[in-house]
């Protein structure tokens, strides 16, 4: 199948070669509900200024919040959380958090409970990025554990050390 300009095979193919972690953004709207979305485009950007970016489709139900929010969380999913990735990529988006172990840190974003790490952050810039927008977060605070990693790979979700 071809994809956008005529790229065979589609750029989303070729991507799916690439295995990614999985994370949840997350924040909180003006009533302090959680919201929050699974994401597998994310990475570091710098350490000084320590900086890291996301990716979130502008057609995803929680893009708006996240792209004119001033802060929010991503929280780094183990092995175990699988059922929770599919949930936040599922719609309707408002039940999300529901039934899901959460806590929110400094900034009052919440992070997921069981997860192998979470950054704490502020909006640094939010970039054009196509069909996504992609947002540099200032890392305010973060925490991890020896927990194993979710990944995404060929479409799938598997544990780190499969």
């Amino acid at each position: 199948m071809d994809g956008p300009e005529g790229l065979t095979p589609s750029l989303r193919e070729v991507m799916s070669s690439y295995p990614t972690g999985v994370a949840i953004v997350s924040g909180r709207d003006e009533a302090a509900r959680p919201y929050g979305l699974t994401v597998n485009s994310f990475t570091s950007v710098s350490l000084d200024p320590p900086l890291v970016l996301v990716c979130i489709d502008r057609a995803s139900t929680s893009h708006d919040l996240l792209v004119s929010g001033a802060v929010f969380a991503v929280s780094i999913l183990s092995e175990t959380q699988s059922d929770v990735a599919e949930r936040f990529a599922r719609t309707p988006s408002d039940r999300r958090f529901d039934d899901v172990s959460w806590r929110p840190v400094r900034s009052g974003s919440p992070v997921l409970e069981e997860a192998t790490a979470w950054l704490d952050c502020a909006v640094h810039a939010v970039l054009d990025g196509g069909d996504h927008s992609i947002v540099l977060g200032r890392v305010l605070d973060a925490s991890s554990t020896d927990r194993p990693a979710l990944l995404f790979h060929r479409g799938r979700l598997a544990p780190a050390g499969a």
